[in-house]
């Protein structure tokens, strides 16, 4: 048997895809942060940010998304730390099991 992702969260995936592409990812917490040209000049950061909103989100027993704001604000953080090397002021550090490739 196989199963399909949710309508849910292929919609949490492409809006997440749009605002990377859009460069509002974590607004406003990436505002003046110049990811762009590492995400594309670096692919392995641009497979990590999507591994830790993945890693994030969360389904309820139907499979639909239920922290996507979360799993974008920790996608966010962890591109925040990359590209300036520190974690914003108030946010935990990533934890391992976030950044995880799998």
């Amino acid at each position: 048997m196989t199963t399909k992702l949710s309508p849910g969260v292929s919609g949490a995936l492409r809006r997440f895809a749009g605002w990377v592409a859009r460069g509002s990812v974590g607004h406003p917490l990436l505002d003046g942060v110049e990811y762009w040209d590492v995400l594309r000049d670096e692919a392995s950061s641009m497979e990590t940010l999507f591994a830790v909103f993945a890693n994030v989100l969360e389904l309820d027993d139907q499979g639909e998304p239920v922290n996507e704001k979360l799993a974008e604000r920790r996608a966010a953080v962890w591109l925040y730390q990359y590209c300036t090397g520190r974690v914003p002021e108030g946010e935990a550090e990533i934890e391992s099991w976030e950044a995880a490739l799998y």
